[in-house]
Parts: C-alpha cells; structure tokens; sequence
C-alpha cells in the first residue's frame, strides 16, 4: 500500500472550484484498479484548507494514476486555485495490513 496525503491552501474565492475540481478527479480515481481509496477532506475551522487522502494498492499504481487524462484535467484547473504549492506526505500502511 502507498498512502498520501496532499495538503492544499487554496485561495479564498477559489474554494467551490476546487472543490467541485477535486470531486471530479477523485470520482473518476476510484474507478482505477490500483486506487482503493481517495478521499476529499475540508478543514473545518479553515475551509481554505483540504487534504486529499489517497490510497494506493501498489508505487505503480500512483504512478499510474498521475498519467490519467482526470489528473491532469484536475492539476491544471486547481494550479490559479492554489494560495501556495501544495505538499504531500507518505505513509505505509501499519493496520490493516490489507485493503
């Protein structure tokens, strides 16, 4: 398992189109065969705020998902949303030892 989380701070005016950006691009991420979770999360006390919980059975299945056509629909429709670079963190999967 690859588990990332991506930290976004958008602009303020932008939050609804990256929200709606986002649940487009993570809609069709879940349809991937390597994808067994992508979640969109929105910070509640900073709604400028979101993390994107992405769950992958395999590096090459993240790898795989950074070729699709709905990743780079939604890289390039955020990029004038971002108030700074977004960043991500890695993690492995400690439990369950299998999704």
């Amino acid at each position: 398992m690859v588990i990332v989380h991506v930290h976004v701070r958008v602009v303020a005016d932008g939050i609804e189109a990256f929200r709606e950006a986002s649940l487009v691009n993570a809609r069709a991420s879940v349809e991937e065969p390597g994808v067994a979770r992508f979640d969109v999360i929105q910070q509640d006390d900073d709604p400028t705020r979101f993390e994107l919980i992405e769950i992958y059975r395999t590096p090459d299945a993240a790898a795989a998902h950074k070729a699709t056509a709905h990743y780079a629909t939604w890289r390039d429709a955020v990029a004038p949303l971002m108030a700074e670079p977004r960043s991500s963190t890695k993690y492995r999967a400690i439990f369950p030892e299998r999704f």
